[in-house]
């Protein structure tokens, strides 16, 4: 902490020459006066405001010293919550102890062992905190806030989904952007009593506390990206169950700026939404939202176009050269498999193998069969047909599908049951809005983690149908919507898998 104000110090100057862009359109950049050239995209320290996108940088080092602030409860609070910013001084995870039980002593036993951590050895990485927004009005910002035409005209097709039975997100094996089932507020309850989720994975990747100190609550519109949080401490358990298992060595590869490959997003969803879920307005929502979360704003914003880091060492240009080879051989291999119409990366071909040839024509067989003596609005034949029709016919009445081109990288979503549990969400709705807004975003693979939720097989089931028939994103919304419409009329009381397909729950295709 003594070091805190030279290390602050050079955190400013540094970002004058950290980041240069030639192109893009952040709410935070700076112009070099020459028209509109744009030269500089601030990186620095700051609120991230609502409404504004913007990035923040943070060297691991100075993210450790304002974490020691908040641990000694160092930052003023009079006015945080009048900027609608979260709880950052550590006082509130310290009184809880007594109303928490064993669960708050072991998040405690997580912070602890993380400062012990750095303090033998401080990581040199960095860590980027980026607030993503779809505008709801017309602006530089090439995608606004999606409508439901939006959704129901788009060709593009749903991306290979796998269910995850066991294992957790932080843990898994592929390349991904991994979900946090966030509040609002960054964090929830990470610095009071609440342990789920986020409140976890705050926890074993204690830097993520730091964007609590400048990021006020999301709006609808609005998701928070953070890359490169590094992960210290084992855990078992959940909830009142978690427990602090010990320590942690992250062996994650680093990008060319220096993070850790480590990619969350934040979206927060409705909060006990009951039967209200099923509503357009909810459904629009709630979708957007993810979406918000999945697409890749950094393209978009330029924030990485070029780099020229004052005082970046041999390493750091070796990651960075490492990561243009392995993204240029990428783009190649990702551009000749979407001509073969094969997967650009190992899901893709996995699941295509899966559904090709007599595989193929089982799964089908299978469902066809049992579908074929299924009386009630088999398969929804008038939408199916009027879909078909449209497509056949090459109808087009003027929607463009935004992110209608191969993915660019092999970076997928891992996820989960998102705004169910505590939030009290529909599990087979929101595992299907995802769905949605990861394939619309050009991401090339779901992971879904269910937890050993009991909807596993039937999750299985059908997204393998869906896969299989070739289903498009306007098709599935489609589906949704109807299925919505119906449920809040009364006419229907199954759940949106057994109104599709429905013999699901009866076991018939196991």
């Amino acid at each position: 902490m003594l070091r805190f104000p030279v290390i602050l110090e050079n955190h400013y100057k540094e970002n004058s020459t950290h980041y240069r862009v030639c192109e893009g359109n952040s709410a935070d950049e700076k112009y070099s006066g020459e028209g509109n050239q744009r030269s500089h995209v601030d990186t620095s320290l700051r609120i991230l405001h609502s409404q504004r996108p913007g990035i923040v940088i943070l060297s691991q080092e100075l993210i450790a010293v304002l974490l020691a602030c908040a641990l000694f409860c160092l930052f003023p609070k009079a006015q945080r919550w009048r900027h609608e910013l979260p709880v950052i001084n550590f006082d509130g995870l310290f009184a809880c102890i007594s109303r928490a039980g064993e669960s708050q002593e072991n998040k405690i036993k997580c912070i602890m062992h993380y400062f012990e951590r750095v303090c033998n050895g401080m990581p040199s990485g960095v860590v980027s905190f980026e607030r993503k927004v779809l505008p709801f009005k017309d602006n530089s910002f090439p995608i606004v806030y999606p409508k439901a035409s939006f959704w129901s005209e788009s060709r593009i097709p749903l991306c290979p989904f796998k269910v995850m039975e066991t294992g957790t997100i932080e843990d898994h094996e592929k390349e991904a952007l991994e979900v946090d089932f966030a509040n609002a507020y960054l964090g929830g309850g990470a610095l009071s009593k609440g342990c789920v989720q986020e409140e976890i994975r705050f926890m074993i990747n204690p830097e993520l506390i730091a964007g609590m100190l400048f990021f006020p609550a999301m709006q609808d519109n609005e998701a928070i990206e953070i890359v490169g949080a590094e992960r210290f401490s084992k855990y078992e358990g959940y909830a009142s169950g978690f427990l602090f298992a010990g320590d942690y060595v992250d062996t994650r590869c680093h990008d060319f700026c220096g993070r850790r490959e480590t990619k969350m997003v934040a979206i927060d969803a409705l909060c006990y939404p009951g039967e209200g879920q099923f509503r357009y307005q909810k459904l629009i929502r709630e979708v957007n939202k993810a979406f918000c979360g999945f697409l890749d704003h950094t393209e978009i914003h330029g924030y990485f176009k070029f780099i020229n880091k004052v005082g970046i060492d041999t390493e750091q240009h070796e990651w960075r050269g490492n990561y243009d080879r392995a993204r240029c051989k990428s783009e190649i291999v990702g551009t000749v498999a979407m001509q073969q119409n094969v997967g650009g990366n190992n899901l893709v071909a996995e699941e295509d193998e899966e559904c090709s040839g007599s595989d193929k024509n089982s799964i089908s067989n299978r469902f066809s069969q049992q579908i074929e003596i299924a009386e009630p609005s088999v398969l929804r034949d008038e939408i199916s047909n009027e879909i078909a029709q449209r497509r056949l016919g090459g109808e087009n009445d003027g929607a463009q599908d935004l992110c209608l081109h191969p993915p660019l990288n092999n970076i997928g979503i891992a996820t989960g049951n998102w705004g169910c549990g505590a939030f009290g969400g529909d599990v087979e709705l929101k595992s299907m809005l995802q769905w949605l807004a990861a394939s619309q975003a050009s991401r090339p693979f779901v992971l879904y983690f269910t937890f050993e939720h009991t909807f596993s097989e039937r999750l299985i089931v059908f997204t393998e149908w869906i896969r299989c028939h070739g289903w498009t994103v306007g098709e599935l919304w489609g589906m949704l919507m109807e299925y919505s419409s119906q449920r809040l009329e009364g006419n229907v009381y199954a759940c949106f898998f057994e109104w599709v397909l429905p013999r699901i729950n009866r076991g018939l295709f196991f």
